[in-house]
């Protein structure tokens, strides 16, 4: 009776710990990494020296993992028997069946709640800000999705209110904090530059089964794809170097060699799509940053070469 106590302890403790997988599978934490552009306005308002403000940004980047684990839950409970079709969605938690449309429901209500209750909390326009990103992606979720090129606007869109979140969370403590339009254009076409790369990669990986899997995927071309790449990486490499050297950005920094970080917003560009041309990536813009080390350094040394350029 031992033993048969301690194997039920034993599988009980596997069933717990693959319940604790799937729901964290559900939440999506590798996508994570898109919420960082919540701190845009932390850094570039020169305020990441102050804890309080940090603290404020580091709620706001919370807020906003809790906001897309909800949306991306909905999706998923939304997708369900079109993911089942998908090369790799139909290993999700809910496409798999491990866990229930009616569980994955219930828990994206409940982590979009928290992250519109936190956003709330830290001031009523950062809480709509917070409640304008559920809404455009549940309307995503829900519709926009199926419409081709509004599909990838949207997302790109989700970025901007994520990057104006990011300085709604500080005004409260800063009211003259402001986010440059130069930023919130190049936060739009980068995301817009993924949002296309993505939709090509999965054009590409699921050769003819692409209108069974969303219909605005059928409407879309490999070579139109390419031209409205080509189009959006020349806007953001010139509105991000128009940014740099713009009067009112050299007036607020005090310097104008932030225009020496171009470089490495070029090389990552690039690099990117040599990734999704050569190596057929891109299907999920955040996996591609957790793995590929040169692209990782790019964005670490821009990142450190801004900072010390602001601080």
């Amino acid at each position: 009776m031992i033993g048969e106590s301690r194997t039920a302890a034993a599988g009980s403790r596997r069933a717990a710990v693959s319940v604790t997988r799937d729901v964290v599978g559900l939440m999506r934490p590798h996508q994570w990494t898109k919420n960082v552009v919540v701190f845009a306005g932390l850094v570039f308002s020169q305020s990441a020296s102050n804890p309080g403000m940090v603290g404020r940004g580091a709620a706001a980047f919370l807020a906003f993992c809790l906001l897309s684990s909800g949306v991306y839950a909905l999706n998923d409970v939304a997708d369900v028997e079109r993911d089942r079709l998908h090369p790799k969605k139909c290993r999700r938690p809910i496409a798999s069946g491990r866990i229930t449309p009616r569980t994955g429901l219930l828990l994206g209500l409940a982590w979009s709640a928290a992250g519109l209750a936190t956003m709330f909390a830290l001031g009523v326009s950062a809480g709509i800000t917070g409640a304008a990103y559920l809404a455009l992606n549940l309307a995503y979720s829900f519709r926009l999705k199926h419409v081709v090129v509004l599909d990838v606007i949207s997302i790109s869109l989700g970025f901007v209110l994520r990057a104006i979140a990011g300085v709604e969370a500080l005004r409260p403590r800063e009211p003259g904090i402001e986010i440059s339009p130069w930023l919130l254009v190049c936060t739009l076409f980068l995301a817009l530059f993924l949002s296309i790369a993505k939709r090509r990669q999965e054009l590409v990986s699921l050769e003819g089964g692409a209108l069974a899997h969303r219909k605005a995927l059928g409407d879309y071309t490999v070579p139109m794809l390419d031209q409205m790449t080509s189009a959006v990486t020349a806007v953001i490499i010139l509105a991000y170097s128009l940014y740099t050297i713009w009067p009112a950005t050299v007036a607020k920094f005090h310097t104008a060699r932030l225009i020496y970080t171009v470089p490495f917003v070029v090389y990552g560009i690039f690099r990117y799509l040599f990734l999704v041309y050569r190596r057929d990536e891109g299907g999920n813009p955040s996996e591609v940053l957790l793995k590929d080390r040169a692209l990782q350094l790019a964005v670490v040394g821009w990142g450190l070469l801004v900072a010390l350029l602001l601080y």
